[in-house]
Formats: structure tokens, C-alpha cells, sequence
């Protein structure tokens, strides 16, 4: 029996409720998925690489690709040109920021930050830069150098 055209526009509908349906459990997975994140991103020093794991943004980068000599350790309420101006393509959460983000001079960074106090600054002769929050960053700082120096 063919269908009659209120027939095609209820199954139409029917179609177009199940796509909005996907589309807001992929937008709630990914708001799960980034609240995870956020609380469990960590920064890895191992075998040369710099292993940064968190959210959508996790990759491994070379110790020698870092410019360790320009690095440094910043608080980013007095250093207001290294702070993010800018979001690209990242996370925005109250207590925390992940992904690309452009500063104030436009230079690139790849962020993962969860406070704004002693936050280490890492340019890359990648064409970008990283701004991490780590526990221990002097620790850490001195991690990379052990490893960069190898």
C-alpha cells in the first residue's frame, strides 16, 4: 500500500526526533567525558616524550622539540599577556581549560590548565607553545630538563 503524503511527513519527523535525540547523547557523553578529563589530565616524562593525557587534546611531543632555554614558570594573573585570550577549538570549564587557545601577542598555545598560579610555559619549535598547570612544577621542569639533556 503506498504511503500518503502525512504518512512520509510523520516518518520524516519521526527521523528528524532521533537525530536530535543522537545529537544531544553525543553532546552529553562529550560533557561527561570532558568533566573526567578534567580531573584526571596528567603530564607523563618518559622515553623522550612529553605525554600529555586528557581530554580530546592528548598527544605525545618531543622532549628535543621543546625550547626548555624560553620556559618558564608563570602566574598568570600577573603575567596577563601569557594568559589565554582566546579559545580556537577547546574545553572552557570553571576551573578549567583545555585545548588551543591564542594569548595577547596571538601567539598559539595548547593549553591544560586547572588553577592559574604556577603554570609552566613551554614554547615548541612546533609553531605553538604549551601552558600546563602541574602539581609540582619546578619538579616537573626539572624532569624535562633531565630527560632533554639525555
Amino acid at each position: 500500500m503506498p504511503l500518503s503524503r502525512s504518512d512520509c511527513h510523520i516518518t520524516a519527523y519521526r527521523w528528524y526526533g532521533r537525530g536530535r535525540l543522537y545529537l544531544l547523547s553525543a553532546i552529553l557523553a562529550a560533557l561527561v567525558y570532558t568533566s573526567y578529563s578534567a580531573r584526571h589530565s596528567r603530564f607523563e616524562v618518559g622515553n623522550g616524550q612529553l605525554r600529555l593525557a586528557g581530554d580530546f587534546w592528548a598527544r605525545s611531543i618531543s622532549v628535543q622539540s621543546l625550547r626548555l632555554d624560553r620556559a618558564a614558570i608563570l602566574d598568570l594573573g600577573q603575567a596577563l599577556d601569557y594568559a589565554p585570550h582566546r579559545r580556537t577549538l577547546g574545553t572552557g570549564l570553571p576551573g578549567y581549560a583545555s585545548g588551543w587557545f591564542r594569548l595577547r601577542n596571538d601567539e598559539k598555545v595548547l593549553a591544560y590548565l586547572t588553577r592559574r598560579d604556577s603554570v609552566l610555559y613551554i614554547p615548541t619549535s612546533l609553531g605553538y607553545s604549551l601552558l600546563l598547570s602541574a602539581d609540582r612544577p619546578q619538579q616537573f621542569f626539572a624532569a624535562l630538563r633531565s630527560h632533554a639533556e639525555r
